[in-house]
């Protein structure tokens, strides 16, 4: 509700040419329906999933769940995981992570053999996390963000199941080691490789701009302070950068040819080198990375390593 209004205030008095967010899906989609009905452009922070044709005007930032669920199942693969247990959020983001990843392993032979699911406001997910034990699957998915994601996966520790547990690209911050501690140790969590720029091999073509974000951000925020989400903030500028001058070219901001000519440009501006990988969207494709995207990374002596 919060998300709409401010949406609809941006378009109606700000007469905003782009919006940018939100980083919480159930937050990006109903700015999405602002941005359609008005005719802005919106950048998304988050992996908003929408209906068919109704992302007209709004272009994904963060990598697809089904493109990281390609990294993800192709490390469960070659550690020969044959049966996972899900736990996610009981939103947008949660649902669409259950059905991308479960597309993604049953191709391989993988089967999702238990499903509990709990909302973002719960302090406690116990229920849940015996269910999940009980099943004793070979590996357990967690679908969460932020600090958020540390809770579930103390839960299942603590519970005692001793087998791997990974994470989404929404986990891919430092509060997961900071509030989950010793807890985490081992998580396996799938991330744009924004998060572990220095780790990248010098032949990646995000290993420079990606480089770039990490040196600028923490001399700002501090050491250890990049997260998956400021790349995505990051990238924003560097997309404004180059699809501004082309739309500036048939128009003038503030307009609603300017706007329309904003959208035009994200979908011709061709490959652009991020730091979260390379985008290339297209009229038909508003996602725009490619299966090769995904980092798998593991937490190590309460740092990210990459596998």
């Amino acid at each position: 509700t919060n998300g709409t209004k401010i949406a609809k205030r941006f378009v109606t008095e700000d007469k905003v040419d782009v919006i940018m967010g939100s980083v919480a899906t159930p937050g990006a989609i109903p700015v999405a329906a602002v941005a359609e009905e008005s005719g802005t452009p919106q950048l998304s922070w988050s992996p908003a999933v929408l209906p068919p044709g109704k992302d007209k005007w709004t272009f994904r930032m963060p990598q697809s769940n089904a493109v990281m669920a390609h990294a993800m199942v192709g490390l469960m693969k070659k550690q020969g995981i044959k049966t996972v247990g899900f736990l996610g959020y009981t939103d947008a983001y949660g649902e669409s992570w259950l059905k991308d990843f479960t597309a993604e392993a049953e191709k391989n032979g993988i089967k999702v053999v238990a499903t509990e699911r709990f909302a973002r406001s719960d302090t406690s997910v116990t229920a849940q996390a015996l269910k999940l034990v009980a099943a004793n699957p070979d590996a357990m998915l967690i679908v969460a963000s932020g600090s958020g994601a540390a809770m579930p996966h103390m839960a299942i520790v603590d519970r005692g199941y001793k087998g791997k547990i990974y994470q989404t690209h929404a986990a891919a911050s430092r509060d997961l080691m900071r509030v989950g501690g010793k807890a985490v140790e081992g998580a396996f969590v799938v991330s744009g490789p924004a998060v572990i720029a220095e780790q990248l091999p010098d032949s990646h073509p995000s290993k420079k701009v990606a480089t770039e974000f990490v040196v600028q951000y923490e001399k700002a925020y501090g050491p250890g302070s990049r997260n998956q989400f400021a790349g995505h903030a990051y990238d924003s500028i560097l997309v404004l950068e180059k699809a501004v001058p082309i739309a500036l070219k048939k128009a003038k901001p503030g307009t609603p040819e300017f706007r329309a000519a904003l959208r035009d440009a994200f979908e011709t501006m061709g490959r652009t080198t991020l730091s979260h990988g390379v985008l290339n969207w297209t009229k038909d494709d508003h996602w725009g990375y490619t299966n090769e995207t995904g980092v798998m990374l593991k937490v190590v002596n309460g740092d990210w390593k990459v596998e």
